[in-house]
């Protein structure tokens, strides 16, 4: 072992944030561009495993088999339907973008790292909301999660159409935006944190990383990334 110095920065530049709306057919060509153009040494993306073997099956779970599942598989089918009736609107199936990333990490033979919560953490952690927002959930739910813009629309103006959906959603489902947003961005912050140093260990002194996530979580992410120092001594192994 080695001992190298390195001046304490934070772990952002290490990673490059990809926020995707998980709708729009330009987030899927964004993403195989950047990561084409990066070659990272590791490609990141909002998915837990479940979530991930669900997005390469073409089953879907019917309302009948999700009430006879409970309250968290119903709960995981409203919001499967809210995506897909949306995404009819834009003639993209939801999720083509975290296709897009697996399908050109695999063409490039780069790493792929699930990095969200465990899906059935986020459902029990939803079903313990208050009762005031889980009725305001079900008579806004196609409102709550997704902006709706137009190809019409610029890149300025869908930002700042998905800013105000978001400092509303935050002061209407303090709870919910919460769990949602907020741990999911702390849990995935610590994972991007984890592969950084993953690689670094396997010798590679500088790695880069590129993450896909949705819009809502880009800012918050980069803030927690930011935040982690590297630490003034970092170990390596050296070949003899």
């Amino acid at each position: 072992m080695c001992l190298g110095s390195v001046k304490s920065m934070s772990y952002l530049r290490y990673v490059k944030i990809i926020g995707t709306m998980h709708v729009s057919p330009k987030s899927r060509k964004d993403v195989r561009k950047i990561i084409l153009e990066e070659k990272p040494d590791a490609v990141a993306i909002e998915l837990d495993r479940q979530r991930f073997y669900a997005l390469h099956s073409s089953k879907r779970i019917t309302f009948q088999e999700a009430l006879k599942l409970g309250k968290k598989a119903l709960l995981g089918y409203i919001l499967m339907k809210v995506e897909e009736k949306i995404g009819e609107e834009f003639r993209m199936k939801p999720g083509e973008e975290m296709m897009e990333a697996i399908q050109t990490a695999s063409l490039l033979g780069i790493p792929l790292y699930l990095i969200d919560e465990d899906i059935q953490s986020i459902m029990g952690k939803l079903l313990k909301a208050p009762l005031r927002e889980k009725i305001f959930l079900l008579l806004e739910s196609s409102l709550v999660f997704l902006p709706i813009a137009t190809e019409a629309e610029s890149p300025e103006e869908i930002m700042e159409s998905y800013k105000l959906m978001m400092h509303r959603f935050r002061l209407r489902y303090p709870y919910i935006f919460k769990v949602l947003v907020e741990e999911r961005n702390k849990t995935m912050a610590r994972n991007l944190k984890a592969i950084v140093d993953e690689l670094r260990i396997r010798g590679i002194k500088k790695p880069k990383v590129v993450a896909v996530v949705g819009l809502g979580h880009k800012k918050g992410i980069e803030r927690l990334l930011n935040s982690y120092k590297e630490g003034k001594n970092f170990y390596t192994t050296t070949a003899k």
